[in-house]
C-alpha cells in the first residue's frame, strides 16, 4: 500500500499568493490532497484557493497556531507537509522534502529558508531568529539551524504525538522543542526563500511575536527543563541567603552574641525556600519524565514513514496511471468534501461513513 501525503496551507487574507502555491504544491506532490485552511480571511482567499484545486477547511479562531491544532487533529496521512500560503517558500521543493522525510525515515524534516531576494527576511527578522534559535539550541539541543521555519514535513507518529498547545507563530517552536526533547530523528533541506508576491502582507510582528516567541522559550523551559531552571532560582536565593548571613555570622564569631536578629532570621528563612525550590524542581523533573515517557510511547504505536519506490518521482513523471489514479482520488476527496459542506449548511448531518 502506498504511503498517504496531505499538505495543509495555513491561510488568512492570501488572496494573491494562495493559488500559486496549491498549484505548485499540485504539481510537486500529485498523488497528495492539498487542504487550504482558511483563517478568517476577509478577501477571496477561499475562492481562489478551491479554484486551484484544494480542499477548503475553516478555522475561525485567529493564528497559526490554532490552524495548526486543528489540522493535526483533523488530517491523517503517513507524510503531512504543512507550507505557509504567502508564496515565500518555494513549494516546487515539496518532493525532495517529502522524499527525505520516507528515505530516512524521519519524523520531521524543516525546509531551512535560504534567502534569494533583497527584503525577503527582514534584518529584525534574521536578528531575532539566531538569537532565539540560539536560546533553543542552548536548552535543548544543537539540531536545528531554523527553528522558525514554516516549511515543514511531519510523519504521522510526530502529528498525533505532537499536542500542539500554541496559537500563533509560537507554534514552530512548539514543534522544534517537541522534536529535540523526544530526540526526533529530524533533517533540514535549504529551501529558497523570496519576497511575497505583490498585494500580500505580512502577519508577523517583529517584536510583539518575538517577544512572544521568547516567553513561549522561557515557559517550555520551565516545564521541560526543571531541576534547570529551579536550580538556578534555589541558586540565587542561596546567595541571596550566604551574602546577609555572612556578617551575621562573623558578629557571632566575634563577640558570641546575634545583635542582628531580623537579619539572621531572613537569611535562614531565604535559604529555606532555596532548599524547597530546589526539592520541587527534582519532584518536577520526575513528573515531567513520567509525562515524556507517556508522549513517547504514544509516538511509538504508530509506524515509521515506510519508504516507497514510486515516490522517488517527482512532479508528473510518477507515471500516467498513478496521475490518473491520484487526480480521480482528488477529485472524489474535493466533491466528498464539498458536498459535506453543503450538507452542513443544510443543517444535515454528516454520517461517519461519509468521512
Amino acid at each position: 500500500m502506498e504511503p498517504t501525503i496531505a499538505c495543509v496551507v495555513p491561510c488568512h487574507n492570501e488572496e494573491a499568493a494562495v493559488g500559486k502555491v496549491v498549484r505548485d504544491l499540485r504539481a510537486a506532490l500529485p498523488e497528495a490532497i492539498v487542504y487550504v485552511y482558511d483563517n478568517a480571511s476577509t478577501d477571496r482567499t477561499v475562492e481562489v484557493a478551491r479554484e486551484a484545486g484544494a480542499i477548503v477547511r475553516q478555522e475561525p479562531r485567529k493564528g497559526k497556531g490554532n490552524v495548526i491544532r486543528r489540522a493535526f487533529a483533523d488530517v491523517a496521512a503517513d507524510a503531512l507537509l504543512i507550507i505557509d500560503g504567502d508564496d515565500t517558500y518555494d513549494a516546487s521543493r515539496a518532493r525532495d522534502l517529502v522524499n527525505l522525510l520516507f528515505d530516512g525515515p524521519y519524523d520531521q524534516v524543516v525546509g531551512a529558508r535560504r534567502v534569494t531576494d533583497d527584503g525577503a527576511y527582514r534584518t529584525g527578522h534574521a536578528a531575532g531568529n539566531k538569537l532565539l534559535t540560539g536560546a533553543v539550541r542552548s536548552l535543548f539541543g544543537n539540531d536545528v539551524t531554523d527553528m522558525l521555519s514554516g516549511y515543514r514535513v511531519f510523519s504521522q507518529r510526530f502529528v498525533k504525538s505532537f499536542p500542539a498547545l500554541a496559537r500563533e507563530f509560537e507554534t514552530e517552536t512548539e514543534m522544534t522543542i517537541h522534536a529535540l526533547h523526544l530526540r526526533l530523528p529530524t533533517a533540514e533541506v535549504a529551501v529558497d526563500y523570496r519576497v511575497r508576491p505583490a498585494g500580500g502582507e505580512s502577519k508577523l510582528r517583529t517584536y510583539r511575536d518575538g517577544w512572544r516567541i521568547l516567553r513561549v522559550i522561557l515557559d517550555l523551559a520551565r516545564r521541560e527543563r526543571p531541576s534547570l531552571v529551579h536550580t538556578v532560582i534555589a541558586g540565587v536565593l542561596a546567595l541571596v541567603s550566604v551574602l546577609l548571613g555572612i556578617p551575621v555570622i562573623a558578629d557571632f564569631v566575634r563577640t558570641g552574641t546575634v545583635p542582628r536578629l531580623p537579619t539572621a532570621v531572613l537569611a535562614a528563612a531565604i535559604m529555606t525556600i532555596a532548599t524547597l525550590v530546589l526539592l520541587v524542581g527534582y519532584i518536577l523533573e520526575s513528573l515531567m519524565h513520567m509525562r515524556q515517557e507517556q508522549t513517547r510511547l504514544v509516538h511509538l504505536s504508530y509506524p515509521a514513514p515506510a519508504y516507497s519506490p514510486r515516490l522517488t518521482a517527482r512532479g508528473a513523471g510518477i507515471g500516467a496511471v498513478s496521475g490518473r489514479k491520484t487526480a480521480a482520488s482528488r477529485r472524489n476527496a474535493i466533491a466528498l468534501d464539498a458536498e459535506q459542506h453543503r450538507d452542513l449548511e443544510q443543517g444535515q448531518e454528516v454520517s461517519p461513513s461519509d468521512g
